[in-house]
């Protein structure tokens, strides 16, 4: 019996794609766990509508990602922080304070993804490479700057 998938299963197959499976296995597990549909006519003008519609989706995200990563690319972000006598931060900066610096700016990263092998503890110029979905990468500048500890 012929069947399209409705999701990813084991050792069947993919999500849309159309798979000859034994009926009984068809008719007593997938299709009433809504895990395959018969492939008949009107399901398979279903299945190029759906395909269509996921095709759009991935087309759209892939634009907004790679606009994402132009205006990234290049960017300088500067970040104030409190720097002791020697030079050194009080605070170190890490994935999640550079993500939240680029979400105050408008950008949307997520700190998995920014690529940070470890925190910053000084002050200065550090290049960070930002992966984006898509295998798409940008990288941008985080500079540390910051005023002396006010003596008291």
């Amino acid at each position: 019996m012929k069947v399209i998938l409705l999701k990813d299963i084991e050792n069947v197959g993919k999500k849309f794609e159309i798979k000859d499976i034994k009926p009984g296995h068809a008719r007593n597990f997938l299709i009433p766990q809504n895990s395959a549909k018969p492939a008949t006519k009107q399901n398979l003008e279903w299945l190029e509508e759906q395909k269509k519609v996921v095709e759009a989706a991935v087309t759209e995200e892939l634009k907004h990602v790679q606009e994402l990563a132009s205006k990234i690319d290049g960017l300088e972000v500067t970040m104030m922080v409190k720097i002791g006598e020697d030079g050194q931060l009080f605070e170190s900066i890490n994935t999640q304070k550079i993500s939240e610096k680029l979400k105050e700016m408008g950008f949307e990263v997520k700190k998995s993804q920014i690529n940070l092998e470890k925190p910053i503890k000084e002050a200065g110029e550090f290049p960070v490479k930002v992966s984006l979905d898509h295998n798409l990468e940008a990288e941008l500048n985080v500079i540390i700057t910051g005023e002396k500890e006010a003596e008291m």
